[in-house]
């Protein structure tokens, strides 16, 4: 598909450190095409140290309508938006952010929602199952909220930062009190489904995100990293026959969701309007 840009091709962009990896410019560029909006969305590396220092600038560029956040910095972009929505509220990161017509800028978290609906779309039942989760960042936390409204019975977080995950498995637990929501480390015998919310799987030499015991052809396995090649966790899983999503999945799982979310930003009032 070719997509044209020019003078009045609004932009989107997608933050993180490192940007290499990502896969959201082709899918949202070639979306916004196949609608017949005049958009791209595209890649733009922030290093960590400059974080605080590159954001505003970038906010303040007249024809961006939106962004998207990419790790490490869906916690911290949360305080750059003017207003959070239900996901984002709960766990205290987003991934995604609009301009509202006055300027301020509305913010939500869809990792967890895309990953649900890649799950569903798998036609598989999440109800009552007993989830590891590796990684309480920002789309681990995304997966966990999402998870336990989706009815899973529990879910044990892992993550080297054991306070992180203390602090995610106490907030899920308020927020979706019928989810067991606790800190855990490793697979035990009633685990039936294990993500990997970590960035573990990114780096050519990278292992499992953690102790995963022996995988069941049962078992739901998941994976947020987006690479060409399977990652370690998701080749085990095609190994033992396991239902599996990708962090490609989760991709398109949450293109519809957050092309809907871009598209209900506030209109400027009809005398602001350019009509030429």
């Amino acid at each position: 598909m070719t997509i044209a840009i020019n003078g009045t091709t609004r932009l989107y962009a997608i933050i993180g450190d490192p940007i290499a990896q990502v896969g959201s410019p082709k899918a949202f560029s070639e979306r916004f095409a196949a609608a017949g909006k005049d958009a791209v969305l595209l890649p733009v590396h922030v290093p960590a140290d400059r974080f605080d220092t590159i954001v505003p600038g970038l906010m303040a560029i007249g024809n961006l309508d939106g962004l998207l956040v990419t790790i490490p910095f869906k916690p911290r972009m949360a305080s750059f938006a003017s207003r959070l929505g239900p996901a984002a509220k709960c766990i205290g990161a987003v991934n995604a952010l609009r301009r509202e017509a006055d300027g301020s800028w509305t913010g939500d978290m869809f990792d967890g929602a895309g990953f649900v609906r890649a799950m569903e779309r798998k036609r598989v039942a999440l109800g009552g199952r007993r989830v590891l989760l590796f990684g309480a960042g920002g789309a681990g936390s995304a997966i966990a909220y999402e998870l336990a409204k989706a009815g899973v019975a529990a879910i044990a977080v892992a993550d080297p930062q054991a306070e992180r995950a203390d602090a995610l498995a106490k907030t899920v637990r308020a927020a979706v009190p019928a989810c067991d929501v606790t800190a855990g480390r490793s697979a035990s015998s009633g685990v039936d489904m294990i993500v990997n919310a970590s960035p573990i799987g990114m780096r050519p030499g990278d292992g499992l995100p953690g102790d995963v015991g022996t995988l069941r052809p049962d078992m739901l396995i998941g994976d947020v990293v987006v690479c060409d090649t399977p990652t370690p966790l998701i080749r085990q899983a095609q190994q033992q026959g396991c239902t599996h999503v990708t962090g490609r999945d989760m991709l398109l799982g949450q293109v519809d969701a957050i092309v809907d979310f871009f598209a209900a930003a506030s209109r400027p009032p009809a005398s602001q309007r350019v009509t030429s």
